[in-house]
């Protein structure tokens, strides 16, 4: 039987990059991975481009929210295994204690929120958001972590987030 991995994405806001990559890593993760996101300071909305790219890519949108991450720093929450940044903002932060001391990486990527133009362009720099976690995750899931040691995994997701 395979272990469950828990993701934990964090970002700034929650309303972007966190979001598009929970949503990433429980599609093409499931059942082994369970991703979550959450941000410093929540918007509280899910931005609506991000939707319209999950939606473009045919995954599932359901049950996606905006959240602090102190709710993943509560008795009780899910154990996490790895924590990813993906902002550069929430990296320079200080972050709860997680419990269990999960591996950690910084996997920032450019912000398409802020964006300005039209939706065209918006639409571009989300899809642009979209391929670079994509590929990233799919690098992640790729990792045989049953057989590699702890400094090995954390070495190689140092080196996806770079990439």
């Amino acid at each position: 039987m395979s272990p469950v991995y828990n993701v934990l994405f964090l970002c700034t806001g929650n309303s972007a990059r966190s979001i598009l990559a929970e949503a990433i890593l429980n599609h093409r993760g499931a059942p082994n991975f369970h991703a979550f996101s959450a941000g410093s300071h929540p918007t509280g909305i899910v931005n609506p481009f991000a939707l319209k790219q999950l939606a473009a890519a045919h995954l599932p949108v359901e049950g996606l929210h905006s959240k602090n991450w102190d709710e993943f720093a509560k008795p009780g929450a899910p154990k996490m295994d790895f924590v990813f940044t993906v902002c550069d903002s929430a990296a320079a932060e200080v972050c709860p204690v997680w419990p269990g001391q999960p591996m950690t990486a910084h996997w920032g990527i450019p912000d398409p929120a802020p964006v300005r133009g039209s939706d065209a362009v918006i639409e571009r720099a989300f899809r642009d958001a979209f391929i670079t976690l994509d590929r990233r995750i799919g690098l992640f899931l790729s990792l045989p972590l049953a057989s590699l040691n702890a400094l090995a995994i954390k070495t190689e997701i140092t080196r996806i987030g770079r990439e």
